[in-house]
């Protein structure tokens, strides 16, 4: 049978983005549970599994957005059998099936005539790929778009060298575009730095079996690096000699819609309700408003971000009066339920999270971007200025070597939001202000651009530059926001030059 892949676009025809929209406030209470698509980092880690597998694996709510795209893309002009169909609980996902060859990759160039594979600006493709490619016996050239250029490699490929492979870089910092050379499954040691970035060490990791290699990690706790732990953990499950395996939602990207709930309204009180079971630990938050992602990844661990709604009341600052909407236990039916618990009531019980220690309903507060939250911490810091105290965010490190320099980029619009941002080192200290409306440059990152849009769901004047850029990990995140409840916000989106308001086909980012 021929290799082939599946590419099927969004069934409804699309419109183009504008390059300039603006989102218009939320007044109305809004009651909506959210869909959002599937984890980007464990859908192209999931990807590389599946080519490294004993036999066909299914990977269902695969997250299909330009990211996960690009991996497959890869995979495909490596020679390997995948099939994509549409996912029908959710627009942005893909059931993928990957026809795993134990190890060998089927194509390979040579030094004259490398095989050509563009990464993008999707670190996970490019970091993953290095090592897999190693595995195959011709000559690859990986290379992705200049700011993908910029981004550091150099770990990642130290260590390949250790395990006796050449690996030759056309920049003298070790960063792409970068030619491999496979030479196939090689025993041997490295040790690689993940201070960097820890996709370095996910990435040894994911190809290490079939290599044969042991890989040492320096530079951080691997027990406590999120990403790793993920990587780990993701190996133990996986059907290694074929079968079926389920991806979970992004955290990441859910936290947007977590985020909204408190942006809407401050706060307000919550009854609790016992659950079908009957069970305490099982409750339904009830209220006027309620805006929930459903199937939170709460319990399983893969995800550092399914810690986001713990961080709400940071935002509410409002004491015990505001009760937390938190994804607490899950059915056997696999449904995800909620429970409302107040700040500080009943944490040692099991019955929610509570700020209190951290300092939440006391003054300020610090984020650790190393040790409480991954990626979603930049939905915190985008919102920090409508909480009623200060919080400081460190260890931004890895944010400035990422889709953009992150940190500069979120003081940069805050302050042009009317925001007090200080920036010391690798922290960012954001204090309450009175904001108002601005452009925001988006530097071509998604989450720039989804985090300031949930912004203007509260201030008026909000404006989002190349709003298209979410593409790279949720093409359907406006669509979200400007849907009817309650699979949606229902918030109104307008052509920012224009003031048109657009339609739903409007918003999806391609």
């Amino acid at each position: 049978m021929d290799f082939e892949v599946w590419i099927l676009k969004f069934e409804v025809l699309n419109m183009a983005l504008p390059d300039l929209i603006e989102i218009v406030p939320l007044t109305a209470t809004v009651r909506a549970e959210i869909t959002v698509p599937g984890s980007k980092s464990i859908t192209n880690r999931a990807l590389i599994l599946a080519a490294l597998a004993e036999g066909e694996v299914t990977l269902q709510g695969a997250l299909w957005s330009e990211d996960t795209q690009i991996m497959v893309e890869c995979l495909h002009t490596l020679g390997f059998e995948v099939r994509v169909e549409v996912d029908p609980a959710e627009v942005c996902n893909r059931t993928i099936t990957v026809k795993g060859l134990g190890g060998l990759i089927p194509s390979g160039g040579t030094a004259s005539q490398p095989l050509e594979l563009f990464v993008g600006n999707a670190g996970t493709a490019a970091r993953f790929l290095a090592p897999f490619l190693c595995l195959g016996s011709g000559v690859y050239r990986l290379s992705g778009v200049p700011r993908m250029h910029e981004r550091p490699q150099a770990a990642l490929f130290k260590a390949l060298r250790e395990l006796g492979y050449r690996v030759d870089a056309e920049a003298k910092n070790d960063k792409l575009p970068a030619w491999i050379y496979g030479k196939g499954p090689q025993p041997g040691k490295c040790t690689v730095s993940i201070a960097a970035s820890s996709q370095f060490a996910s990435a040894l990791l994911l190809s290490a079996g079939q290599g044969g290699w042991q890989v040492a990690i320096s530079g951080e706790n691997a027990e406590e690096s999120p990403y790793v732990v993920m990587t780990s953990k993701l190996m133990e499950v996986f059907p290694k000699g074929g079968g079926i395996f389920e991806i979970e939602p992004d955290a990441s990207s859910g936290s947007y819609f977590w985020a909204a709930g408190i942006e809407l309204v401050g706060s307000l009180e919550t009854t609790r309700v016992e659950s079908p079971d009957g069970g305490c630990g099982c409750a339904t938050s009830i209220s006027a408003w309620s805006i929930t992602v459903s199937n939170w990844p709460y319990r399983s661990g893969w995800q550092i971000d399914a810690n986001f709604p713990k961080y709400l009341g940071l935002l509410a600052g409002v004491g015990s009066v505001f009760r937390i909407p938190l994804v607490i236990a899950d059915y056997e039916q696999s449904h995800a339920t909620k429970c409302g618990t107040a700040l500080g009531e009943r944490i040692e019980e099991g019955h929610g999270n509570s700020l209190e220690k951290s300092g939440a309903k006391h003054g300020p507060t610090t984020v650790s971007r190393q040790t409480n939250l991954g990626d979603s911490i930049m939905t915190l810091i985008a919102l920090a200025p409508t909480s009623p105290h200060k919080i400081v965010f460190t260890d931004l490190g890895r944010l400035r070597v990422q889709e953009c320099e992150r940190v500069v980029a979120l003081k940069t619009e805050l302050t042009e939001c009317g925001a007090k941002v200080i920036e010391a080192g690798d922290t960012l200290t954001v204090y309450p202000s009175a904001l108002h409306g601005a452009e925001i440059e988006t530097y071509n990152d998604h989450r720039m651009a989804m985090c300031f849009a949930i912004l203007g769901l509260k201030v008026p004047g909000i404006k989002i530059k190349n709003p298209a850029c979410v593409k790279k990990t949720f093409p359907n995140f406006f669509q979200k926001l400007a849907a009817p409840a309650p699979q949606g916000l229902g918030a109104t989106i307008r052509d920012g030059l224009t003031g048109r308001e657009l339609a739903l086909e409007e918003l999806f980012a391609e």
